[in-house]
Parts: structure tokens; C-alpha cells; sequence
């Protein structure tokens, strides 16, 4: 019997997009294939309404005053609330730091993996 996967502790700090929201804008996580990332990985979200308003969600500075949930919450919340008005979704990731936690979470899996 294969082991069970290690759930993150705080779950809740994530940003989970809805199957409906990946089918409907494919394009907005084209090559993406999460369904949720952590939220510290954002640097900032552009909501685009239909009417041609922008929320824009500094997420870096957000985080500096804000608890993740507290950030994660406040994004869903605009998402729920314009859900239908909304025309396109702009995510701008902090590619430096995802790629350094990335390479630091591998080299340490290979070294417990291939340890002498």
C-alpha cells in the first residue's frame, strides 16, 4: 500500500482556483498545471472587469501587512464577488524565489534519496 501524501499545515494559505475558473480562462495558466500554489509565490494580481475596471492586488506588499490567510481570503473574495464581470486574470509570479525553493527542496529529496 503506497504512502499517503503529507498534506501542507496551513492548506488554507493557498490559492485555489476552482475547476470552472481553469476551464474558463486556460490561457491565464497556460503551461500551468497546479490547481493551487502558496500564495507567497504571487507578486501581484490583475483583476480585469468586463467594464474595463482593474483591481490590481499588490500581493508582496500585501503579505508585509497581512497574515497569508488573511491575503489568500481577501483574493477570493474579489474573485467570488466579480466571478461573472470578470474578462481576464493577470498573475505575476516571483519566478526567483519559486525557482530557489524548488532547487533547494530537490537537492534535499536527492540527498535523503542517493544518501551514502
Amino acid at each position: 500500500m503506497p504512502a499517503k501524501r503529507k498534506q501542507s499545515r496551513n492548506r488554507q494559505s493557498w490559492v485555489q482556483l476552482a475547476k470552472n475558473f481553469v476551464a474558463q480562462w486556460p490561457e491565464v495558466l497556460e503551461g500551468i498545471e497546479l490547481t493551487n500554489m502558496p500564495i507567497s509565490y504571487l507578486d501581484n494580481v490583475r483583476i480585469i472587469l468586463k467594464n474595463h475596471i482593474t483591481i490590481q492586488v499588490d500581493i508582496k506588499e500585501c503579505l508585509k501587512k497581512l497574515s497569508r490567510n488573511k491575503v489568500s481570503a481577501m483574493l477570493k473574495s474579489y474573485i467570488n464577488k466579480n466571478y461573472s464581470n470578470i474578462k481576464n486574470v493577470d498573475l505575476k509570479f516571483d519566478v526567483l524565489k519559486l525557482k530557489k525553493d524548488m532547487e533547494s527542496k530537490t537537492s534535499t529529496l536527492m540527498s535523503k534519496t542517493f544518501k551514502k
